[in-house]
């Protein structure tokens, strides 16, 4: 008897998770289609069945209408969706009764008015303080005139943070936000980022090392039951203070899980979240940094921690239950190794990290986000991506 071949699944956007969510689908037999940029390392996965590199000049949203909604693509029927940026979520909530309609595609369990207003970050602390959690302080900026009304409350360094970080991306390629130490920088960058047409807000620096950031991640069903419950803590990021993640470790964390699910349970969220806090010194509490509803960068380390979510949610939506599960390992590291170099020598520069001490933090087992000696291609072409530029 011939073998059913399972529901293939369609990644829309992304990067490092992007790879990940190929690998862990590809090595179960899965048929994986992605649709990103050209330059997303999952293109070059062994794991990959098909590509469809987003045509350059085209917003990501209009390419997907397309490739999804026209019925030019009928190899693309009785696939599962899977969202790995903020244009796919903001593709996904826009169309995600047009998709259903279709009887083509399976999506996950969000609900798209609310996932349009999580994209939002400033909503999201407003959110967060509606369910009791701890935010940062922020203020409202339309225009120069709200900075200059507040500017004696001001306390430095302070963060021009946006509200739709994926539009803030594109203007600011690589930066989650721009921080400033003085009046006169804000005022500065502040205008040009008005101009740039950049909403955003004015918010606080929570004080303290990137070591007291943590996240939780969860998903939850329409019937307020979680699939699953994961933690992880950062150890280092670049820049210091305010870049991405450059290592990072797994461990559960009972007070970031009980904070996130406050969180998620308070609004009544459905689908799959992952949220960021940072413990604040000064209170000892857990603020508020940023939510998620999508994989992120650090997919990698949760599959190789134990707790392969994607593969969980695939299941969960074809309707093959499982009991909830917490099920991973502790002290599980995702490691960066030239973004971690650099943040690296900005530590020791500042005379926060020696020499030895790095040493002795990497002297551990690692994973990575890109190499792979089962799927070496996505590292082989980035290697030389890199000696191009």
């Amino acid at each position: 008897m011939q073998k059913s071949t399972p529901m293939p699944a369609l990644i829309l956007g992304g990067q490092e998770n992007t790879l990940s969510l190929t690998r862990s689908f590809g090595k179960r037999g899965i048929p994986v289609y992605v649709s990103s940029r050209p330059s997303c390392m999952a293109n070059d996965s062994r794991y990959v069945s098909k590509t469809y590199p987003i045509t350059s000049g085209m917003s990501a949203q209009a390419f997907w209408s397309e490739l999804l909604l026209s019925g030019k693509h009928s190899e693309l029927k009785n696939t599962m969706i899977f969202a790995c940026n903020d244009d796919a979520l903001e593709f996904m909530a826009e169309h995600k009764a047009d998709l259903v309609a279709t009887g083509d595609y399976i999506v996950d369990e969000f609900q798209p008015e609310l996932l349009k207003s999580m994209l939002d970050k400033q909503q999201t602390l407003k959110y967060a303080t509606s369910v009791g959690c701890s935010i940062p302080q922020f203020w409202n900026v339309s225009d120069i005139s709200d900075i200059e009304a507040i500017a004696e409350k001001i306390v430095f360094p302070a963060m021009i943070k946006p509200i739709h970080s994926h539009k803030f991306q594109r203007v600011y390629p690589g930066k989650k936000y721009l921080l400033f130490n003085d009046l006169d920088a804000l005022f500065s960058g502040a205008k040009t980022a008005l101009a740039n047409g950049i909403e955003f807000m004015l918010c606080e620096m929570i004080p303290g090392s990137d070591e007291q950031l943590s996240s939780y991640y969860t998903y939850i069903d329409t019937n307020g039951n979680h699939l699953f419950h994961f933690t992880k803590r950062v150890i280092r990021r670049f820049p210091v203070n305010h870049g991405g993640g450059s290592y990072h470790i797994t461990e559960w964390l009972p007070d970031t899980a009980a904070e996130g699910r406050k969180f998620f349970d308070g609004i009544n969220y459905s689908g799959l979240g992952n949220i960021e806090f940072k413990r604040d010194l000064r209170d000892g509490k857990l603020k508020v940094i940023e939510c998620n509803a999508r994989y992120t960068a650090a997919q990698e380390l949760i599959t190789a921690s134990g707790l392969d979510m994607s593969f969980l949610i695939y299941e969960h939506l074809l309707g093959r239950t499982r009991p909830e599960t917490r099920d991973f390992k502790d002290f599980v590291r995702l490691w960066l190794p030239k973004r971690d170099y650099h943040a690296y020598k900005q530590l020791r520069s500042s005379g926060q990290l020696t020499p030895l001490q790095w040493l002795k933090s990497i002297c551990h087992r690692q994973t990575f986000s890109c190499f792979s000696l089962t799927d070496p291609m996505p590292a082989l072409q980035q290697t030389v991506n890199w000696f191009k530029r």
